[in-house]
């Protein structure tokens, strides 16, 4: 990863909106930096690792990180209202991931309610949000993404549910790290503002038609 290459490939208004991007070649986890410095960070504030020695999924799970392999980043979003306004958050994050995705040529991505992507059955992204500041607001997320781009497969054996990576689903067409970064951290940026200001009711209709669960 090169943050000047994920610069570079995002759209200007992407640029000119994001409050900064780091890049780390370890952390303990990306959600964990920026939630140390939470209070300092300016808005839409993103942090990327190489790897994580303490990745964090859904239900205090760890989220498997080796290095250089995959995709690992965390964003910081404030909003003016308390957590009551921010139900379905991570649905709308979910959409934003798969239209990045989309943007970058993978298809037949679904979400699995609440945080996961999909394709077919198997896990290709997580999604875990995190809330902090007061509970009426103001208060902030810190929304941690992890995707697989190539896991290898000793990693991918100790799982315990079926996963995919990008290079599975693409093969020689598995577009760079660089390029996910940059797609991912615009349509974020996209997202989250509108989300700001609108609720998920402006993802509703986003999310039905890539829900992984529906009539099942």
């Amino acid at each position: 990863l090169d943050p000047n290459e994920i610069r570079r490939a995002m759209p200007a208004a992407a640029r000119r909106r994001i409050g900064m991007l780091e890049l780390h070649w370890k952390l303990d986890s990306t959600s964990s930096e920026l939630a140390r410095r939470a209070g300092d960070l300016p808005d839409l504030g993103f942090v990327f690792a190489e790897m994580q020695t303490a990745g964090r999924g859904r239900r205090g799970r760890s989220w498997l990180s080796p290095p250089a392999s995959n995709l690992y980043f965390s964003c910081l979003k404030r909003f003016d209202g308390g957590y009551a306004s921010l139900s379905g958050l991570s649905l709308a994050a979910g959409v934003a991931i798969a239209q990045a995705l989309e943007d970058c040529g993978v298809r037949g991505i679904g979400l699995k309610w609440p945080n996961d992507l999909v394709h077919g059955d198997a896990k290709l992204a997580g999604i875990l949000v995190e809330l902090g500041g007061e509970f009426l607001g103001p208060c902030h997320a810190v929304i941690g993404v992890g995707v697989n781009v190539r896991m290898p497969r000793a990693v991918r054996a100790a799982i315990a549910q079926p996963v995919t990576d990008l290079e599975g689903i693409c093969a020689s067409a598995t577009p760079s790290r660089n390029r996910l970064a940059a797609a991912m951290v615009a349509r974020l940026c996209t997202v989250l503002d509108e989300f700001a200001r609108a609720g998920f009711g402006a993802f509703v209709q986003d999310y039905a038609r890539r829900d992984a669960l529906c009539g099942r």
